[in-house]
């Protein structure tokens, strides 16, 4: 029962939300077994979301469930813009991502040389408390790429990860939020899926639910990596994901 909640057909911007373009995601999706797939654009690219497309996709493709999402990122201060903007469709879920530590982007490659002049274990203190701060608002349903700081390969030097979110996965488990799996670490530097697999084990253990997703940003990257994202969370525990409808959660076997 694999699901690919983590779909940008817009990618970054670059190509448009048209039937055509959203039905090359679905064929790659039916060839890769995928039965769930969520398109969640980036929230500055809100407006150009179709939804009639969704519905005429769905039409043809009976066999995949459509879900509509939005992915947003977490900046303090974006607390109103992002509720008012949740409410601008009957979205299914709302994935919360962290991409920017006080005003540096730092997973984009032009930036990525930033992190050689800072202090790492500081870095992933206010990655994290960040990532905390996206989860206290409770605007959100799902926290997208858990660890997203590590993507150039930078650990942390003084404490192991989980001294990072071990009480972030608590918060996490109180709200009642899902945590993303998503495969696209293993296409970047750091080589792995995000989170690590110990974060993932540690999840295991507090029972705190997951979605998958792959991150695609074009056709070809739909469902890429999560046959091992499925097998990883399988030799952790997992026997269910949450899928999600008018951001109402149920579970369904891995």
């Amino acid at each position: 029962m694999l699901q690919d909640y983590h779909v940008h057909a817009l990618a970054h911007g670059e190509y448009e939300y048209t039937y055509d373009w959203l039905k090359k995601f679905l064929i790659t999706a039916r060839k890769r077994q995928i039965q769930e797939l969520g398109f969640a654009e980036h929230d500055e690219f809100l407006s150009r979301i179709d939804t009639s497309i969704l519905k005429r996709l769905q039409e043809e493709f009976p066999d995949i469930t459509l879900r509509l999402g939005l992915e947003v990122d977490y900046i303090p201060g974006r607390e109103d813009y992002i509720r008012q903007i949740s409410q601008s469709y009957d979205f299914d879920y709302i994935i919360g991502s962290v991409h920017f530590i006080d005003g540096w982007g730092f997973d984009h490659p032009d930036l990525r040389h930033l992190f050689e002049e800072k202090d790492i274990d500081q870095v992933y203190s206010r990655y994290f408390e960040l990532v905390q701060m996206a989860v206290k608002t409770g605007l959100f349903d799902i926290i997208g790429h858990l660890d997203l700081i590590k993507i150039w390969g930078h650990r942390p030097r003084r404490h192991n990860v989980l001294f990072y979110v071990e009480s972030l996965l608590n918060s996490i488990k109180a709200a009642g939020m899902l945590i993303e799996i998503n495969s696209a670490g293993l296409r970047k530097p750091v080589g792995e899926m995000y989170p690590q697999q110990e974060i993932i084990e540690l999840m295991a253990s507090k029972q705190i639910a997951v979605t998958l997703g792959s991150d695609a940003h074009h056709p070809r990257q739909v469902g890429e990596g999560l046959q091992e994202v499925r097998g990883v969370l399988i030799n952790a525990g997992f026997t269910h994901r949450a899928s999600l409808q008018q951001r109402q959660m149920e579970m369904l076997p891995l």
